[in-house]
């Protein structure tokens, strides 16, 4: 979606926010209608009718332009020059990839440089760079990174590995005690259990390359079976799910 029409919706569906303002200081000009911004907010403005000034304020992330000469005048900050008007209303985001409603965020992981969010009243949508370049927050879109000059960026390569690496130390064994199943087939890639969490286990490429992975929430892992199973048909993790108020969960090194 083309990014003006974006702003076009966003301002259409949500001029929200807005305070009758029989307590504001705005004086309109000359008593004419129009839309004025407010002298030190920038995502605030005054709508002038008949010289009576209501207070609004953009969907947040977004901030008031008066040289739109459109009617709704809220855009994407790297669009605007608020000049001195550094405040802001307070952010009404709901997670980490949109801090705020409205607006183009880097990934949340520093390292991930290459990934960005637009987000549309709370709604993340994933957008990935051109390869070779990295997104910049400034100019809300992706450029070389010499002009993004982004600190900790990290390659695919080195992404890849860092998600499937464990806070364990779990090696994939040289001389598996799984290399053929009980019919006698040799077994590509045999899976292990996780030392602590009953929900968790590895599958070994190969019977090499190392690669965590989890059961669906309610389930944990089988190692007799192989497969994600209910808990109480697993010795040591039957408890797994209760609540962690009442008991913490056990590991999988208690098990007999």
């Amino acid at each position: 979606m083309n990014r003006f029409v974006i702003v076009l919706v966003l301002a259409s569906l949500a001029f929200t926010n807005a305070q009758k303002g029989s307590n504001t200081q705005f004086i309109c000009p000359n008593d004419k209608s129009g839309q004025y911004k407010d002298a030190v907010q920038c995502d605030k403005y005054y709508e002038c009718d008949d010289g009576v000034a209501t207070e609004r304020l953009c969907p947040d992330g977004l901030v008031f332009d008066e040289t739109i000469r459109l009617k709704n005048k809220c855009d994407q900050p790297f669009n605007v020059d608020c000049e001195d008007r550094t405040e802001l209303q307070p952010p009404k985001g709901t997670n980490e990839k949109c801090p705020r409603k409205n607006g183009f965020f880097a990934h949340p992981n520093p390292g991930v440089c290459n990934v960005f969010f637009n987000c549309i009243d709370g709604d993340a949508i994933e957008i990935k760079c051109t390869a070779g370049l990295h997104f910049d927050e400034y100019s809300g879109t992706c450029v070389w990174p010499d002009s993004a000059n982004r600190e900790g960026c990290k390659s695919e390569e080195e992404l890849a590995l860092e998600l499937n690496q464990d806070d364990d130390a779990f090696r994939c064994p040289s001389q598996s005690t799984k290399s053929s199943d009980s019919k006698g087939q040799v077994v590509a890639h045999p899976k292990y259990p996780h030392e602590s969490d009953c929900q968790k286990f590895y599958v070994c490429l190969n019977a090499v390359d190392k690669r965590a992975l989890g059961c669906p929430a309610g389930q944990v892992y089988n190692d007799a079976t192989e497969m994600c199973d209910a808990p109480e048909n697993v010795p040591g993790c039957e408890d797994w799910y209760k609540d962690e108020s009442d008991e913490i969960k056990p590991s999988k090194k208690s098990r007999k």
